[in-house]
């Protein structure tokens, strides 16, 4: 098996996690179809049920074709584990329920995903977590905002949808200096372009549906921990250091250590909200992890096309990508995100919501549908789908106008691309 430290990130992104298969000299990783495991005796079954043993058990706690895709993406992502979910959203909510319970208290980006505001904002205070929502400009307010209950730090690399970049460093120092881990969505930067784990972050999520899949054909989720935080000096998450009674009173932080926090999602999170990852989902994903720096370089090439055609365009009322000067994170982003800036690019279109959706009609290549990271090129009107159920104030915060476009830059030539977006927008 490749050893991470050995090995540049395009080696790893085809052979981390993974040898030919020892049993059929197979070289691509098989599909484990199963959804559980013969144990060789009693006493072994005795141990693996007790932590005692690392292997598997039942396919919704892990199953090997999934742990090649986990191990991949703690190496990508330079963590020390990492644990497959369902969903990205999934992921989310596995992060939040194995640090706290109820009378938790979130500080976040006002500027996330839809589904993540509605997570947070919506359902977990049914349950007793609660979320200020704070400017992701301001690392300031981050601070500002902080609790004795609070219990976690949250933002995006990249904004979804306005593209703000957010300032890893800046605020890993203050979650450090409370005391408290930094989770970040590296949804739409990918490893390729950020590793907020080395910016500072304690823990990352994807949503592996997007970029890393990358050909929109599975649904998946992704936690990667970073293995650095101090949870026993902190002295704020019992779940992990004082005893478990549903281990035999294990106290994760001292049994497993930096492997702590991603031990207790598995053998807890997987095991009792069962939102874990299907083996030929797994599959599918490290298909794409294969060609996933060949892909984000053709992205990044074809974004720059596409902004340098929507740039002088008359129909285009605003033009939003944080590797335009003028976009007010153009500098930061030059600093954390050196190797580009990602595939999205958000703009204005002259004329409102109803010439925003004339132009998505009028768009015969971009596909107009709820995805991102695609080898196609997507489009999407935010206010009236992703970013729906967000009332005007919430839309106001997250910065979704009217006539607001999201696009997706995707593989195609991009002569092509820009010849549909021109159609669409006479």
């Amino acid at each position: 098996m490749v050893e991470p430290r050995l090995f540049r990130f395009d080696t790893l992104a085809l052979h981390a996690g993974q040898s030919p298969d020892p049993a059929t000299g197979a070289r691509a990783v098989p599909i484990y179809q199963t959804t559980s495991y013969v144990f060789p005796d009693t006493d072994t079954a005795a141990s693996l049920f007790n932590l005692e043993l690392p292997g598997h058990i039942y396919s919704r706690i892990s199953n090997p074709t999934v742990a090649v895709f986990e191990e991949r993406m703690a190496a990508l992502e330079g963590g020390v584990a990492a644990v497959a979910t369902a969903s990205g959203q999934a992921a989310l909510h596995l992060a939040v329920t194995t640090l706290m319970g109820a009378g938790g208290h979130i500080v976040a980006a006002r500027n996330l995903y839809g589904g993540s505001i509605n997570l947070l904002r919506l359902t977990l205070p049914r349950f007793g977590i609660e979320t200020s929502f704070v400017d992701p400009r301001d690392p300031d307010a981050f601070a500002a905002a902080i609790r004795p209950e609070t219990r976690l730090l949250f933002g995006e690399t990249i904004g979804n949808p306005r593209l703000e970049v957010l300032d890893i460093p800046r605020i890993a120092e203050i979650a450090h200096a409370h005391g408290l881990p930094l989770l970040v969505d590296n949804t739409f930067a990918t490893p390729c372009l950020a590793r907020p784990i080395e910016m500072g972050a304690d823990l990352v999520l994807h949503s592996a549906t997007k970029w890393i899949g990358g050909h929109g054909v599975a649904i998946g989720g992704v936690l990667v921990d970073g293995g650095r935080f101090d949870w026993q000096a902190s002295g704020r998450f019992p779940t992990l250091t004082e005893p478990y009674a549903g281990y035999f009173d294990i106290v994760y932080a001292e049994t497993f250590g930096p492997q702590a926090f991603a031990m207790r999602a598995r053998t807890e999170g997987l095991r009792d909200f069962g939102a874990c990852m299907s083996p030929q989902h797994a599959f599918y994903l490290l298909q794409g992890l294969e060609t996933l720096p060949l892909r984000m370089r053709r992205h990044l090439e074809n974004t720059a096309r596409v902004l340098e055609f929507l740039a002088g365009h008359e129909a285009v009322s605003y033009l939003l990508h944080p590797s335009l000067p003028d976009h007010p994170d153009h500098a930061l982003a030059q600093r954390l995100l050196p190797s580009g800036a990602g595939s999205i690019v958000t703009f204005g279109v002259e004329g409102g919501r109803e010439a925003g959706a004339r132009f998505i009609e009028a768009c015969k290549l971009a596909s107009h549908l709820a995805n991102v990271g695609d080898a196609k090129t997507l489009v999407i009107h935010p206010a009236s789908t992703t970013h729906l159920q967000l009332g005007p104030e919430q839309l106001a915060a997250a910065g979704v106008t009217e006539d607001m476009i999201r696009l997706s830059v995707g593989l195609e030539d991009p002569e092509d691309i820009i010849a549909d977006l021109d159609r669409a927008l006479r």
